[in-house]
Order: C-alpha cells, then sequence, then structure tokens
C-alpha cells in the first residue's frame, strides 16, 4: 500500500510539473490586462443599497444568492438595474478559470471573460428584467458608460443579451477613449455576427474568428487598421439598421 502511495505520489508530482512548464508566462502587461478585461462598471443609482441588500443574502441549498421575492419586488427599475448589473443571482458550475495569454493585451480576442469572474450568472429573473425593461435598461447603460467611461464585462454581457444594436455609436466612443478594451471590438463584431451584416459575416475576420477552422482561441492582432476596420463596419452595421 505504501508503495502504490508512493507511485501515485509521484505521478501526481509529475503531473503538477509538466501542467506548471505549460503555463505560459505572461507580461505584468499581459497580467494587468487580464484584471481590466474582468472589471464590471459599476452603476451610480443606489449603490450603496443594493451592495447592503446583497450583502444580507443567504445562499440556498444550490448556492444561488437571490434577494426574496419581497425585497425584490420593493425596487425600483433603476434599483433592480444596479443589483443585475453587480450580482449575479445564479451559482455556475463553470470553475475552470480562463488561461495565461501571451500578449494579450495586443489582441482582439473572439471571446470575452464573463462578468463576476464565472462564479455566478444572471438567474431567469433577472434576464427577464432585462428584457421587459429594454429600454429604460438601454438608457441606463449609456449612462453608466458615459459616467465611468468605461464598458465593463458586466456592460458588455447586458449589451449582447439585449442585441443592443442602439449602443454601437456609444460603444466605439467609450472605446476611442483610451482605444484599451479590445473586448469592446469582440462586442461590436457579436453584434455584427448576430445581425447577419454581409460586409462582416463574408470578410476574412469572420472567417478567422468563426469560421469552420476557428477555435476558442482565434484572435485578431489590436493594431490600429483592424481597430478601424472593426469600427468602420460596426458603424456600416448600424447606419444599415436606421435608414
Amino acid at each position: 500500500m505504501k508503495q502504490l502511495l508512493s507511485i501515485l505520489l509521484v505521478i501526481a508530482t509529475i503531473g503538477s510539473v509538466h501542467a506548471q512548464e505549460e503555463m505560459p508566462k505572461t507580461s505584468s502587461a499581459s497580467k494587468q490586462y487580464r484584471l481590466y478585461r474582468e472589471a464590471i462598471s459599476m452603476p451610480n443609482h443606489s449603490l450603496a443599497k443594493v451592495k447592503a441588500l446583497i450583502k444580507q443574502i443567504k445562499p440556498d441549498k444550490e448556492e444561488n444568492t437571490r434577494l426574496s421575492d419581497k425585497v425584490y419586488g420593493s425596487l425600483t427599475v433603476e434599483e433592480r438595474f444596479t443589483y443585475t448589473m453587480i450580482h449575479g443571482e445564479d451559482s455556475s458550475q463553470n470553475c475552470d478559470a480562463m488561461m495565461p495569454v501571451v500578449d494579450e493585451e495586443k489582441k482582439i480576442f473572439r471571446y470575452r471573460p464573463d462578468a463576476f469572474g464565472g462564479d455566478s450568472l444572471w438567474s431567469d429573473r433577472q434576464r427577464q428584467f432585462l428584457s421587459n425593461n429594454r429600454m429604460k435598461v438601454i438608457e441606463l447603460l449609456r449612462a453608466t458608460m458615459k459616467l465611468r467611461e468605461r464598458a465593463g464585462a458586466n456592460i458588455k454581457d447586458a449589451v449582447i443579451e439585449l442585441n443592443a444594436n442602439e449602443l454601437i455609436p456609444d460603444l466605439i466612443a467609450v472605446y476611442k477613449i483610451k482605444r484599451k478594451d479590445h473586448d469592446i471590438l469582440t462586442v461590436l463584431m457579436e453584434l455584427m455576427k448576430e445581425g447577419q451584416y454581409p460586409e462582416f459575416i463574408h470578410s476574412a475576420s469572420y472567417t478567422k474568428l468563426f469560421g469552420d477552422d476557428a477555435n476558442y482561441k482565434a484572435y485578431l492582432d489590436a493594431n490600429m487598421a483592424n481597430q478601424q476596420l472593426v469600427i468602420d463596419r460596426a458603424m456600416g452595421f448600424y447606419k444599415s439598421l436606421h435608414k
């Protein structure tokens, strides 16, 4: 038995060493950019009140963290927006962390990090709230982006959830402030993909990111030419919807 345990320990140690060897070494800039990508944008409506309510929630047997129907029903639309933007009620079983990426800050990825670190996600009633109050939510999303000069992971999720093409100019304006958050460009491409915009669907960019041979690691170089190409196409798509 002791011999078997020793063998298992050696195998586990070797596996751990190989795993560490396979882990790519990333720069400080890439590590900081990962944190930047995962950050959420805090709404300004009753933020302290909503945070206090969330702090009082006790997980249920499935580890979901939901306000009672009574408390949730007492919230204003603005308060429910803040609650939804900073808290996912349902526990997520997705425990796999995103692998480090070399030169992450220099890439426009096919996929974005989930809001809330992948530990939780919006419940059905939260998604229903977003859908039922679509126009008001879009107004609040626009105001939050303008206030924070950011479109955090939660904002991006809401834009995609609502297929909010109306916010394309706002997303572009926020992106141009620093031209740092390349996940905004990913959102623009997701919107064009959902809208089956021909100029994007038939492009080399689409093939590279969403074609049959593409995988979840697919990306475009975030050089100025590609940045502008995504922006120009997104604005073309936006204008085609408002003819």
